[in-house]
């Protein structure tokens, strides 16, 4: 059984989308944390997304053509016992991201604007087993961000570069295990993690190439979002496995406020709403090589206007995958389709509308 619940997972875990969750891009799962002995894995996504969408005018209406390229992520984990109650789990990943690019030579209002946002995490943590199937879990976050903005519209063109140190968070949680019946609960908590970027940033007339922008120091902060994740699975018949999770992450007030960027309220990114992301699935073994895997996943729909930095809203996506297993080795894909949710820009108006995304994962995983 346990078999199976990785292979939905890795899939879950390893094509996660563009948009889900604000600018979330790997949320981190507890599976490793409940491997045997000296456990070692990779994961890699690649997720293709088509978003685009059309600005009503006036003057005309114009299309901005697809605003988002292809994007990877990587995730490796280590995992192993320190005593015969208590292991240790080291886990790298990528948490947030956002890849938007608007062909340019369009009349478009954003047209040559893009931003590339870039993130590395490495999270240690140790679990503890105790009596009657509990155990209890928690470790430290170190996290990395860089970021390159150019937007050019007809009021003003802005560029920002920026990164910060490696700045730190927690998590912690808490698990019930029935090894009989392959059921396990675990619910965990990820703190808050305050970033300090610094790099330069600059604003100049409509219309002035990126290279053109003159920029100088700047410094600001970001607060990625605190967010709680409850996992469950349980077996429902014989090789027969049911799985999902439901996660909270408190984006609303989520802001990107550089010293320089010229709207009113200086965001460059921000949301209002909380979001609750849904997943459910059922895995099957289908012999002691092979097991298959299919899930749904769903994020509400916020509404209101979305920043034309990332104009989507939700979505609703189907997954397949397989796993074979030999000796100590475990190999994982899957594939992800993903429905994204209309938005409408702010101060602009464009509607985005009937977009999608494709997803692939791999994870490769060896025991010792």
């Amino acid at each position: 059984m346990k078999r199976l619940t990785m292979a939905g997972a890795a899939l879950l875990a390893s094509t996660a989308m563009t948009q889900a969750g604000g600018i979330e891009r790997t949320g981190f799962t507890t599976g490793i944390l409940f491997e045997e002995g000296t456990y070692v894995e990779l994961s890699y996504g690649s997720v293709s997304p088509d978003v685009s969408g059309v600005y009503p005018g006036p003057p005309a209406a114009a299309a901005s053509g697809d605003i988002s390229p292809t994007f990877n992520t990587l995730t490796l984990g280590y995992r192993q016992d320190i005593t015969d109650q208590l292991s240790f789990a080291l886990v790298l990943d990528n948490p947030v991201g956002a890849d938007v690019a608007y062909p340019a030579g369009t009349p478009y209002p954003f047209a040559g604007s893009y931003a590339e946002l870039s993130s590395n995490q490495i999270t240690a943590a140790l679990r503890y087993e105790m009596a009657n199937n509990i155990s209890v879990y928690g470790g430290i976050r170190a996290v990395h961000v860089e970021g390159d903005v150019f937007v050019t519209t007809p009021a003003f063109s802005y560029v920002l570069n920026a990164e910060n140190d490696y700045d730190m968070g927690y998590m912690f949680g808490a698990a019930y295990e029935r090894p009989d019946i392959a059921l396990r609960v675990a619910l965990t908590y990820f703190s808050e993690v305050d970033l300090g970027l610094a790099g330069v940033e600059g604003v100049a007339p409509p219309g002035t190439p990126q290279a053109l922008v003159p920029t100088g120091p700047t410094s600001f902060e970001v607060t990625l979002p605190e967010s709680i994740l409850l996992e469950a699975q349980s077996g429902i018949a014989e090789n027969t496995l049911l799985f999902g999770s439901i996660r909270w992450t408190a984006w609303d007030g989520f802001a990107i406020t550089p010293n320089a960027y010229p709207t009113p309220s200086g965001n460059l990114v921000d949301y209002d709403d909380d979001v609750w992301t849904f997943a459910l699935g059922v895995g099957y073994r289908i012999n002691e090589n092979w097991s298959v895997s299919g899930s749904l996943g769903y994020e509400a729909e916020q509404d209101g206007l979305q920043g034309n930095l990332g104009p989507t809203d939700g979505y609703t996506s189907v997954s397949l995958g397989a796993e074979y297993t030999q000796g100590n080795m475990s190999i994982a894909g899957g594939v992800r389709y993903i429905m994204i949710g209309d938005a409408v820009t702010e101060s602009i108006n464009s509607n985005f509308n009937d977009n999608d995304a494709v997803a692939l994962g791999l994870r490769v995983g060896f025991n010792f």
